[in-house]
């Protein structure tokens, strides 16, 4: 276990923290919007982007009638007036309210001419103007900020373009989004680090570029994002923070800028080409067989719609490949079976604040559905269950003595500090891959335990080339490096966990050595191990959106020998998933 947080960490949070502060109060006070060099207001957006996300017809027609479901959590207003005078339920339904990413759902709803919930969205945004609009220290935060710059701009025909609008409102509009676009220009540099200033950069782009006479804003946003995509794009086309969340929407990003400068007429800087082309393959890399995302790192399946718009100005068409050097993954497909297993260390610093604990943890799709997930996360699911999703228990892998292979800080002043992120993580991660004939061969060590139980945990995982059948083998092992085990008495519990999708039926045979697994479309699984007996427990999975909702989880249970006793059982524990065919509406085993 290697400490995630160095000295240098806590001094550059200080100095974040207090020019964060400084800005803050010079603006309170009263600081120059920055419009006073404004020459004229535009009559329009010269560019209108395309919105690739998927609307909710039946949650904008709750909010039509008042009331918001956001994070988790509801609120009932009277109208846009008293949304903003209301005290939010979290702070995670108000970043989503102020974010506005709520407004296609409003405008998907299909009402007289379409006037009623247009008509609601631009009363709502011009109350916001009215309560928030000169400036607020939360709702102009960066994410927030950035968010709703994008938001506003995708459903800017609305907004911006009405030309049965009295000209008023929509100058006022347009005078808050260059506010607001100007603010997030002075101070993209205290933006917090990884995918809230790309997103800053983008949305700075985005509105130089769909607004005419705005050239010095285009500019500074296309450096920006040059900067950041060098930055934060690997080279295999994963993101920093090793979250497919993260890849999927830096690539809805940058393809909505390439698409606005392409009709504004805009040379696109070619670092933001070249990061799109990396991109695009790593979102294929990641999506399962269902055309989801996999759940790693604080995100869940993501939106599917969105995902196919923007993979279809995918030039290459490239076809996913097997191993993400710099991310940190493997991939395996076979028959109708995809593999993700991840095999990367951690992402440190300000760049954890969203990681979680998976090590070696995998995910397991079939030609029936998902069939072994980890519990994931979606920003509409309560936040109270935020914390509970990033330990290693909430993930299809090995946890030793109930304590996650990387840690958090605790409440206080070091969270308060720094955020949320890994105060330790595993020291590395090592992989290797082998394919033949027969099938392909993934394995993976991680030294997450070591230090504290002197531990490492091994996994071997293989798919078979018809992809109806995935073995795996689990270990815990001494390194030879340590040298002799120390003479103590103590042995850990383990656990080896495989979250079941909601849709995949349980049923436990009679000597509870087996069980059979039965997705929806009629599909059977059976479930075996060496190291039984096996218990079903209840999980809950977060990555499809809210509500979460209730699964089942595998579990096998053992004893490690005190500091390693070789690959001898109890330290290895074997385990297979294979392919029975139609099983129907079988609804258990007898043995």
């Amino acid at each position: 276990m290697a400490r995630a947080v160095r000295l240098s960490d806590y001094a550059g949070a200080t100095v974040m923290a207090l020019r964060r502060e400084a800005s803050s109060t010079l603006h309170a006070i009263g600081l120059p919007s920055g419009l006073s060099g404004l020459a004229g207001v535009p009559d329009a957006l010269a560019v209108r982007p395309e919105d690739v996300y998927a609307a909710n017809p039946e949650r904008g027609a709750a909010m039509l009638g008042g009331r918001f479901v956001l994070a988790g959590e509801t609120l009932v207003v009277d109208g846009p007036q008293t949304a903003w005078l209301q005290p939010a339920p979290t702070r995670a339904f108000a970043r989503r309210l102020h974010s506005f990413g709520w407004m296609r759902d409003c405008l998907a709803v299909a009402s007289k001419d379409d006037a009623d919930s247009a008509d609601f969205v631009r009363r709502f945004v011009d109350e916001w103007i009215a309560h928030f609009g000169r400036w607020n220290s939360f709702a102009w935060s960066h994410d927030i900020l950035s968010a709703r710059l994008l938001n506003w701009l995708r459903c800017g025909e609305v907004l911006f373009n009405d030309a049965d609008e009295a000209r008023k409102a929509r100058t006022i509009r347009f005078k808050s989004l260059l506010r607001q676009a100007r603010y997030l220009q002075r101070s993209l540099a205290i933006a917090p680090d990884g995918t809230t200033r790309l997103q800053c950069a983008a949305a700075l782009a985005l509105t130089g570029l769909c607004l005419p006479g705005q050239d010095s804003l285009q500019r500074a946003g296309f450096q920006a994002l040059a900067r950041e995509v060098q930055r934060q794009i690997l080279p295999d086309g994963g993101h920093v923070t090793r979250s497919p969340r993260a890849c999927s929407e830096a690539l809805i990003d940058l393809v909505t800028v390439r698409e606005a400068a392409q009709s504004a007429g805009a040379d696109l800087p070619q670092d933001i080409g070249r990061a799109i082309d990396r991109l695009a393959p790593m979102v294929r890399f990641f999506r399962m067989s269902d055309g989801g995302l996999a759940s790693f790192h604080g995100g869940g399946e993501g939106d599917r719609h969105a995902l196919d718009a923007v993979l279809r100005h995918d030039d290459t068409q490239a076809r996913p490949f097997g191993f993400a050097p710099h991310s940190g993954y493997h991939r395996a497909g076979a028959g109708e079976a995809t593999v993700l297993l991840d095999v990367g260390n951690a992402p440190r610093g300000p760049l954890s604040t969203g990681a979680h604990a998976c090590a070696l943890a995998f995910e397991l799709c079939t030609a029936g559905g998902r069939l072994v997930v980890n519990c994931g996360w979606h920003d509409d699911q309560p936040a109270s269950w935020r914390e509970a999703v990033r330990a290693t228990a909430a993930h299809s892998t090995l946890i030793l003595d109930e304590t996650s292979s990387a840690r958090l800080f605790p409440p206080g002043w070091r969270r308060d500090l720094l955020g949320p992120r890994l105060a330790t993580a595993p020291a590395s991660v090592t992989a290797r891959r082998n394919e033949e004939e027969m099938g392909i061969w993934l394995e993976g060590i991680h030294e997450g335990y070591r230090e504290d139980y002197g531990l490492s945990h091994r996994r071997r995982l293989f798919l078979a080339a018809d992809g109806g059948d995935v073995r795996g083998e689990d270990a815990l092992f001494r390194p030879v490096s340590d040298g002799a085990p120390e003479d103590v008495d103590v042995r850990w519990r383990f656990a080896i966990r495989f979250h079941l999708h909601p849709q995949v039926r349980a049923s436990l045979s009679r000597d509870s050595m087996s069980a059979l697994l039965v997705q929806p479309n009629g599909d059977g699984w059976r479930f075996r191990t060496d190291g039984g007996p096996i218990r079903l427990e209840r999980s809950v999975y977060l990555a499809a959106g809210a509500p979460p909702q209730r699964a089942t989880q595998i579990v096998v249970q053992g004893e490690a020998e005190p500091f390693g006793a070789g690959d001898r059982p109890p330290n290895r524990v074997r385990w297979a998933f294979q392919r029975l065919g139609q099983v129907g509406g079988a609804e258990g085993e007898t043995g």
